[in-house]
């Protein structure tokens, strides 16, 4: 009877893990079917049908919301089901959502039932990701959703830059895997061999182990830099936007960015707590010099680019410059209702951004195809062309620049109101200093943000009278990012209380790490 009791438990943990198994059940079929077919199904059928498919997940996923802050942890403590998962969860689904039909009429990518396939295996990895406490279940789920992420950046198989972007994003990131991992395996041998993210804080809080905890801290850093594309572990992301699919660049900027900060959020938090030992304060410490770094070099590089995607792709490194500011101001808060505020921050920036993101992306697809390229030059008249599309790009630069009112300005005031926080908790100049640099880099975005917007209304081409032709599929993700970014703007007090839940469920820790941080 025991042993039957126990098989009904672990069939009960499945039940925690219904979006993630929807999302390999539909992956499947989307590939099944493309195969079955033997071709008779088109290409943009199977997109619509990927696409689709995930918005029916997207509507079981928030229909299962969490109406407590209760956590489970389920699978042995290896995945955590809370309110901060299931934020998450939406995240991914809806950038697999839009990615999927924002590819139905790129040509250049020529995807099949394997391209949706590796897409929505994406998301349900980074779901994974988001929910891991245990260092093999977060290594495991890293790995699967930065396996797809490289065949998609190298999927255009008669581009060079494709094949250069998915052999540069396969190199960088398996030097970057293996350095986490080692950080890792030092984790496992130091606390005895356990894998849960507690057991281990419990044992590195030792003060005996402390150099060599710090030493694996920042090699686990390094692999969470590299997901979230801090500097300097910034290297691979133009190269890697600018030869992707450009929906599939739009993925990875948001959804494996996104993805990126959950599972530093997480392990950081709940493996090093702040204050618990030598490289919890390391890790709290050097968040700081990340951020302005990042900002600096992502903001300047990009005021030097002639191609827009390029630009995007130094404008992504500077987004999460923004995002790490509010990490580094959750970190370092000790009051509770501070650290709450600033973990919302950072999950409310993140949302906003990658529906801009992504639209922003869309609209570069389309002019790649229609203009044969994507360089500033290649935006001009487009005004002209599609004033709807032009439109739809103007609104998605002003949010990422953060003009008011679009929702960009909206996230980054609470991302600036939460380093102002904690510079008024800890008087740390360099919170401030930090407010002042992100301040400055919103001006020098201007340049750049604006010239695409100058490009298009203002400069002309030859044949810029002739109208422009938008797929069903194109117009769609574009009405429903623009919407997106109307809608958050409207609504982001809701949102941001949303968002809160999220943060004060994350912050519903166990019990070891309750207990240093009180």
């Amino acid at each position: 009877m025991g042993g039957f009791i126990e098989n009904l438990n672990g069939f009960a943990d499945f039940a925690h893990i219904v979006p993630e198994i929807l999302i390999v059940l539909w992956g499947s079929a989307v590939l099944v079917a493309d195969l079955a077919s033997k071709g008779s199904i088109k290409r943009s059928a199977l997109g619509w049908m990927a696409g689709l498919g995930m918005i029916g997940i997207l509507v079981v996923t928030w229909l299962l919301r969490p109406t407590d802050f209760a956590a489970h942890q389920v699978f042995g403590g290896m995945i955590r089901d809370d309110m901060w998962t299931w934020a998450f969860r939406v995240l991914f689904t809806v950038g697999a959502a839009l990615t999927c039909i924002a590819s139905v009429d790129f040509r250049p990518a020529k995807a099949g039932g394997e391209y949706y396939a590796l897409v929505i295996l994406a998301a349900m990895a980074m779901s994974l990701m988001a929910a891991s406490t245990d260092i093999v279940m977060l290594y495991l789920a890293t790995e699967t959703a930065s396996i797809a992420l490289y065949l998609l950046a190298g999927f255009m198989r008669g581009s060079k830059l494709s094949a250069e972007a998915g052999l540069k994003y396969f190199v960088f990131g398996a030097v970057a895997s293996t350095v986490m991992l080692y950080g890792l395996s030092l984790m496992f041998g130091l606390s005895g061999g356990s894998t849960g993210y507690e057991a281990i804080a419990q044992k590195l809080s030792s003060p005996e182990l402390r150099t060599p905890a710090l030493f694996s801290a920042l090699l686990v850093l390094v692999g969470f830099a590299f997901k979230t594309s801090a500097v300097p572990f910034h290297f691979w992301a133009p190269d890697v936007y600018q030869g992707a699919p450009t929906p599939v660049a739009g993925f990875i900027s948001t959804a494996s960015k996104a993805a990126g900060f959950a599972i530093l959020l997480r392990f950081l938090y709940y493996v090093l707590p702040p204050n618990a030992s030598v490289a919890a304060l390391a890790w709290v410490s050097l968040l700081r010099p990340f951020a302005v770094l990042t900002l600096l070099v992502g903001s300047l590089s990009a005021l030097m680019q002639k191609n827009v995607k390029r630009m995007l792709a130094y404008s992504s490194v500077a987004q999460a410059g923004y995002v790490l500011m509010g990490v580094a101001a959750f970190a370092a808060s000790s009051v509770p209702e501070q650290r709450e505020q600033a973990l919302a921050a950072v999950l409310f920036y993140l949302a906003t951004y990658m529906v801009t993101n992504i639209g922003a992306f869309t609209v570069v697809g389309i002019v790649s195809q229609k203009a044969g390229g994507d360089d500033f030059k290649d935006f001009a008249g487009l005004a002209r062309r599609s004033p709807y599309t032009a439109l739809a790009m103007t609104a998605a630069m002003l949010s990422l620049l953060g003009a008011p009112p679009m929702v960009g300005f909206v996230g980054k005031l609470f991302l600036f109101r939460s380093a102002i926080g904690a510079y008024q908790q800890t008087t740390d100049v360099f919170f401030l200093a930090m407010v002042i640099v992100g301040v400055l880099m919103v001006l020098v975005s201007v340049f750049y943000y604006l010239g695409v917007v100058k490009a298009m209304f203002v400069d002309r081409a030859e044949g810029d009278a002739k109208p422009m032709y938008l797929s069903s599929a194109v117009r769609l993700v574009a009405v429903v990012t623009g919407l997106g970014m109307l809608v958050t703007t409207l609504l982001s007090g809701p949102l941001f209380e949303i968002a809160t839940s999220a943060a004060r469920a994350f912050l519903t820790s166990g019990q070891f790490v309750s207990q240093l941080l009180k």
